[in-house]
């Protein structure tokens, strides 16, 4: 017969063995999901209509057909456009690997590695607090009407109507209202252009004041639908079976809505995962209606001159963002439903 710490060392044991296994799942999961993205990634850029080179070639205005021809082997040979698109293939992958995401086409000769670093704190910097902001603030919201009538009959009609919102409507409409009308925000980049960017006091205050309204436009859109999410959830569980059951045997309805939230958040978690696509699908085009300095104005910038790396690079980040985002989730849901440990359990016994 075992003694306890020895029984519970061994359920410790194989806890741990069953994390390892559920993770290592999601991480071939995850590996195989991001070959296939990138793989699409490096594919879509190439089958688009248009030529790069040739419009390098026309930017630079070279009267000679001698020399245009020069130029035209010479960028196509840099770009190793003129290989099969098999070697293109590997030669993408294995530069890849080493950190190399080509040379941009459109700021050409700048690397597209310092490009994206130039403007990925933009967009960082508009998701993860409106991303968050919103997951937070939308479910305090929705679980407080949920049992508050006044804040009910509010909540709800205007969630539906930011829900129902496209990110570029509102973006437009607070560009207008507190931008062109108002004059309180600027409704154009990431700062100003009088001021050097840096870690200067002026240049931070100055760059959150261009901030604000993009923020406002992602933040709105999905406060609205976490809200009516949790709003429902609630009342969903308040007239379970258990809730019913603990209301009979006497239990103050603190802890009854204590736990009603409790479960009801986690389908909230698993909406966040699957949302994170949408909300930086959302993000990418605000960036575009505010001309603000971050992926999305980058991708608009490599579409219109057709520059396949800068594309590329950019859906990279996205990529990787999103699935780490994702991974992210799957370890807090882990943790927060204990439903999920005990399923691992019984799917392995």
């Amino acid at each position: 017969m075992r003694t306890p710490d020895r029984a519970r060392t061994a359920g410790l044991s194989t806890r741990g063995a069953l994390l390892r296994r559920y993770f290592a799942r999601k991480l071939l999961i995850y590996a195989l999901t991001f070959v296939a993205a990138v793989t699409v990634n490096w594919m879509i850029p190439r089958f688009m209509p248009g030529d790069p080179v040739a419009a390098m070639v026309a930017r630079a205005r070279v009267s000679q057909p001698e020399a245009a021809e020069a130029m035209r082997s010479y960028y196509n040979n840099l770009f190793g456009f003129d290989e099969p698109l098999w070697q293109q293939y590997l030669h993408f992958w294995g530069a890849l690997l080493q950190g190399d995401f080509g040379i941009s086409i459109f700021v050409f000769p700048t690397p597209v590695g310092d490009v994206l670093l130039d403007a990925l704190p933009y967009t960082l910097g508009l998701m993860i607090p409106s991303v968050l902001l919103s997951w937070f603030v939308g479910n305090w919201i929705g679980a407080l009407s949920a049992r508050r009538k006044v804040l009910d009959n509010t909540v709800l009609p205007v969630g539906y109507l930011l829900t129902a919102m496209p990110y570029m409507w509102i973006a437009v409409i607070l560009a207008w209202a507190f931008g062109a009308n108002a004059g309180w925000f600027p409704i154009s980049g990431g700062y100003s252009l009088d001021i050097t960017p840096g870690w200067s006091t002026a240049f931070v205050l100055d760059a959150l004041h261009h901030w604000v309204l993009p923020f406002l436009s992602l933040f709105l859109v999905a406060l609205g639908g976490w809200a009516i999410g949790m709003r429902n959830m609630i009342i969903y569980e308040l007239e379970s079976d258990y809730s019913s059951y603990l209301a009979a045997l006497g239990a103050p309805q603190r802890l009854i809505r204590r736990y009603a939230f409790r479960n009801a958040v986690l389908p909230q978690v698993t909406g966040l995962a699957l949302q994170l696509g949408v909300l930086v699908a959302g993000a990418l085009v605000t960036e575009i209606v505010f001309a603000y300095p971050g992926l999305g104005s980058l991708i608009l910038a490599s579409i219109q001159n057709q520059d396949f790396f800068l594309l590329q690079g950019a859906f990279l980040f996205i990529v990787i963002g999103v699935l780490i985002a994702n991974f992210l989730i799957d370890i807090v849901y882990v943790v927060v439903d204990p439903r999920t440990r005990t399923g691992m359990a019984g799917g392995t016994s």
